[in-house]
């Protein structure tokens, strides 16, 4: 697969302001021009006034914010969740100490590609899952999207239908700070694997969270989106 086709996208098109579906402490992709090489960072987004500025995180890199000026000219790359959206533009104003955020100007120019809604992103996380009838049962994700998971576990869950909580840890971007997630799953499937390694079975479902906390859906948006970004080979 070449870097400009993952799996599951579709033709680059045009697409309004709207279509990106930008949330307020989503994390975009930074890329500066100042050097024959573009440079790619990371940054959040602090909000936006429509049709005038959109207002950034200044990125940081060693411990201190780059070095960032006014009329720069950027590329913005977002990910909805369903779409990879990138557009050019430019920086209005920087703001330094003590909260180095920035404007630049609106997105007009944009263009993005379509990917598949449930992209999975391949992950060793250890959770718990929560049953109806009070027990708990330590397994581990393997794979995560905004839309649910696939789980393993070396017992079998005492349900193999229904609705399970599950909990887990996510590292909050930037500061690398633990999240801990609770979510609802409908469970989907089971599957019993046979590991050509292991003398044990595998039991593996999968499940799709119900009424996902917003905060929570955001940040598997990142995950997905940094995946995306840095490291295809975790793409399912």
């Amino acid at each position: 697969m070449s870097d400009g086709a993952a799996a599951g996208e579709a033709k680059t098109q045009g697409y309004e302001f709207e279509q990106m579906n930008l949330q307020v402490g989503g994390r975009i992709q930074f890329i500066t021009h100042r050097s024959i090489k573009p440079v790619q960072h990371f940054s959040t987004i602090i909000g936006w006034l429509k049709d005038e500025y959109l207002i950034v995180k200044v990125p940081f890199e060693n411990g201190g914010p780059i070095a960032l000026h006014e009329n720069d000219k950027l590329t913005i790359r977002v990910f909805s969740g369903v779409n990879v959206c990138a557009f050019p533009c430019t920086v209005e104003r920087v703001f330094g100490r003590p909260l180095f955020y920035a404007h630049l100007s609106f997105p007009r120019n944009i263009q993005g590609t379509s990917l598949r809604a449930a992209m999975r992103v391949k992950v060793d996380i250890p959770a718990q899952v929560g049953c109806d009838d009070g027990s708990s049962l330590s397994v581990f994700l393997v794979n995560l999207s905004v839309s649910g998971a696939l789980i393993e576990s070396k017992r079998k869950l005492h349900q193999d239908e229904g609705v399970v909580d599950l909990t887990f840890t996510l590292l909050s971007q930037p500061g690398q700070r633990q999240v801990r997630i609770g979510a609802r799953a409908l469970i989907r499937n089971m599957t019993v694997l046979k590991p050509v390694s292991a003398a044990e079975e595998v039991f593996s479902y999968g499940v799709q969270f119900v009424d996902l906390d917003p905060v929570h859906y955001t940040m598997l948006q990142n995950l997905t989106y940094e995946a995306l970004i840095a490291d295809r080979q975790k793409i399912v």
